[in-house]
């Protein structure tokens, strides 16, 4: 019969003393990265919503360019329509509404209202057009007293605007006719009569403009003071628009037209997700980086024109740009990675000295296997120096077979073979 293999029963020994070793330290390792884990923020949602306006206006047409953008790291973004940007704030301080972001006008949210809301970035200028029927518009606001004036629906940005500038130069409440009108209604109105004035809140290229600026017996206000408005309020932006710049060929506009103008604003509650603060300016800057009419390219998106304090994140963003690592890696990716960098606080407090500690120890372990024997043989030695009788020689002598058929038995890692066999 063949002799059993003792290498299985060997390489499990060896095995076992790696394990009883090196095992507590792992299972304290791992469950430093658990309790380290606990710490580690949350994966940001794949969905959230964010509040646009009317679907016929500009925050509603660049929130699906910013829906597409999303898309491709694999976040779902949800519209919700408005009547306007006083609505969009609303729906941000009111937690039930699921609403976590929003395009809001400039020169309307009140700090001290909104505590729990933070502005992203200023994102293009939205000048603010007021149009007049008759052949010589005026030039200045207490010219309106007594006109009936369209002044932007209930909850528009526009509207806010509108009665602060009428506040400013004394029309207050009776000094003139205030329609709740705005966005096509008003122009239709302005266009039948209905109305002498018309407040809009809107882009250079929106095609209302345009129709206002060709239409017979209405022109553009010309704002004379456009430049102390925005030396009084930083909201306020004092731009020019040249005469011809909107459509050479019919030379509109016909004159040169001094406007003001808020910036658009990107607003998001304080508990947005980062991750997903970092996606939306990512976001922004592909859509509005180009600019505009108005806006030089790279102007935009900006921390100017904010009335609300920056988010955190978003001034990491323009100090620093994106996370390095979104700049190499898939978002999903570098998310991950990014969330748990904590992870590594274990492992340098305790991967590092448990490596001082556990190879010596281990090293301790394997060789006092061997060691342990040298006490008993030194014994013997010893009691062979005063051993009187043969047969005390013979008992010493037979210790030393038991010893031996012992040392037999031990398995050490074949490092260590060198000290076992200067043993035997």
């Amino acid at each position: 019969m063949a002799a059993p293999d003792s290498r299985g029963k060997r390489s499990d020994r060896g095995w076992g003393d790696f394990l009883k070793v090196f095992g507590p330290a792992l299972i304290l390792t791992v469950a430093g990265f658990a309790l380290a884990y606990v710490f580690v923020e949350p994966a940001p949602p794949r969905s959230f919503t964010i509040a646009t306006g009317r679907e016929d206006g500009a925050y509603h047409r660049y929130a699906l360019s910013y829906r597409d953008i999303l898309a491709r790291d694999g976040i779902t973004l949800n519209l919700k329509g408005s009547s306007g940007s006083l609505e969009n704030l609303d729906l941000l301080s009111d937690p039930g509404s699921g609403v976590e972001a929003a395009f809001v006008q400039g020169g309307i949210a009140e700090p001290a209202g909104a505590d729990d809301l933070r502005a992203l970035a200023s994102l293009y200028y939205e000048p603010l057009w007021i149009f007049a029927r008759g052949a010589t518009p005026p030039v200045r606001l207490p010219e309106l007293t007594g006109l009936r004036l369209a002044i932007g629906a209930e909850g528009s940005g526009t509207r806010a605007v509108a009665l602060q500038l009428l506040a400013d130069n004394g029309l207050a409440e009776g000094a003139a006719e205030l329609l709740p009108l705005g966005g096509m209604a008003a122009v239709e109105a302005l266009a039948a009569g209905e109305v002498d004035a018309a407040f809009f809140v809107a882009s250079a290229t929106a095609s209302f403009i345009a129709r206002l600026l060709e239409a017979p017996g209405i022109a553009p206000v010309s704002l004379a003071r456009a430049e102390a408005y925005a030396r009084r309020y930083r909201h306020f932006s004092h731009l020019s628009l040249p005469e011809g710049v909107i459509d050479f060929a019919d030379n509109l506009p016909s004159r040169d037209v001094e406007l003001l103008a808020p910036a658009a604003t990107l607003v998001a509650r304080d508990d947005l997700h980062p991750a997903l603060i970092v996606l939306l300016l990512q976001a922004a800057a592909e859509v509005h980086s180009e600019g505009g009419l108005f806006e030089e390219p790279g102007a935009f998106p900006s921390r100017q024109y904010l009335d609300l304090p920056l988010h955190e994140t978003a001034q990491r963003y323009f100090d620093a740009g994106p996370p390095f690592l979104q700049r190499f890696l898939p978002f999903w990716a570098a998310d991950l990675i990014d969330r748990l960098k904590i992870l590594l606080l274990p492992l340098i407090t305790l991967m590092i000295p448990l490596f001082r500690i556990v190879p010596p120890t281990y090293r301790w372990r394997i060789r006092s296997r061997i060691y342990r024997w040298y006490r008993e043989l030194q014994a013997i030695d010893d009691a062979l120096d005063e051993a009187a009788a043969a047969d005390d020689a013979g008992r010493l002598r037979a210790e030393l077979d038991r010893i031996e058929a012992e040392v037999k038995q031990v398995t050490v890692p074949l490092s260590y073979a060198d000290a076992l066999y200067h043993l035997r």
